[in-house]
């Protein structure tokens, strides 16, 4: 049985001691309120669904993505943790006064639709909705903060964006390559070739270092991907001559293993090229408009398509887990269908 007794406050305190659960305690301002409580937490207890909301109750979203950013970002990759930083701050500066108790689907649902009103792109409200998602889901299984429910599970995301459909123009091509070519810095180029020849990610190629390369076997081994699986990528002959090029320049500090290097930082240490600084200036000096580097990806993904490997012999080179995914980022030109019907003969 519940004790529910008066306080110098004046307020009413309940206590429950029910054997196999430990003490407790709640205070009200009415005793109808303490005695309501203690009859439904009373009744939880003989079901076994009871749970003690007390410290979901008192810890604030501000302070549980602190205890995140300490705990669980850093077990993250550095690309990914420099996205959910800004997704963190957002998060805060709105709902950082809510405790996570309080903090229920309609709240949520509000944040969505401020977010959305104040201009904010889908996919940018998306990555802040999926930040505060796996928030509660590690504040539920490994905090063992009591909390019913995940409230972000329960509202309608904002529809993803439509994929992009940019491709490299062959004219566009002819400009674009021999431009980064006679770049002051020929790792331009060779990045760009790179991107083109093996449908590599930016990230992946900012950081290739030599001993992921086999030029005899025609490799290259991707330790860290986006999808954090390890993936193997073939080389073309003209993707080989472009690293075999790279890994001969003539100018590669001895200490660095990176294929693309820079220069060192205040600290001294050397990172990788950074190269995008120069790749929009070069877009912007040939007037070439709405190409972005991933484009690149998209380009050679689509090339193997219509060369004629299959989806499943794309997707281990790009490193696309899933066929929908894969679909987003293969566009296929309708001129060059018409040539592959002539040669299957399809009349």
């Amino acid at each position: 049985m519940a004790t529910i007794r008066k306080t110098p406050s004046p307020t009413w305190k309940a206590v429950i001691r029910k054997r196999g659960w430990p003490p407790v305690i709640k205070t009200f301002r009415t005793k109808r309120d303490a005695q309501d409580w203690a009859r439904r937490t009373e009744d939880e207890m003989v079901r076994g669904v009871y749970i003690d909301r007390a410290s979901s109750e008192r810890m604030l979203l501000k302070s549980a993505l602190k205890r995140y950013a300490a705990e669980v970002i850093p077990t993250k990759r550095p690309s990914t943790a420099r996205r959910e930083k800004p997704a963190s701050d957002n998060l805060n500066a709105v709902l950082g006064h809510y405790s996570l108790a309080a903090l229920s689907p309609d709240i949520v649902a509000g944040y969505r639709d401020r977010r959305l009103s104040e201009g904010l792109s889908a996919s940018t409200v998306r990555l802040e909705l999926a930040l505060l998602s796996q928030l509660f889901t590690v504040a539920i299984k490994e905090w063992r903060i009591g909390l019913v429910y995940n409230p972000v599970a329960n509202i309608r995301k904002p529809a993803p964006h439509r994929g992009r459909d940019r491709r490299l123009g062959a004219e566009e091509e002819k400009r674009l390559l021999p431009a980064c070519d006679k770049h002051s810095n020929p790792m331009l180029g060779q990045i760009v070739r790179v991107a083109l020849h093996t449908g590599m990610r930016a990230g992946e190629i900012h950081t290739l270092r030599r001993g992921q390369i086999n030029l005899f076997k025609r490799v290259v081994t991707l330790t860290e991907t986006k999808n954090g699986s390890t993936r193997t990528v073939p080389l073309s002959h003209a993707a080989v001559a472009v690293l075999q090029t790279a890994l001969a320049n003539p100018v590669r500090p001895i200490e660095t293993d990176l294929v693309f290097f820079g220069e060192p930082g205040r600290d001294g240490q050397r990172r990788p090229y950074e190269f995008r600084p120069a790749w929009h200036r070069m877009l912007a000096s040939l007037g070439i408009k709405g190409l972005r580097f991933h484009d690149l990806r998209h380009e050679a993904v689509s090339r193997l398509v219509e060369a004629g490997l299959g989806d499943q012999e794309v997707a281990a080179i790009s490193g696309h887990k899933s066929m929908q995914m894969l679909r987003r980022y293969t566009h296929l030109r309708a001129e060059d269908l018409v040539h592959r019907l002539d040669q299957l003969g399809v009349r």
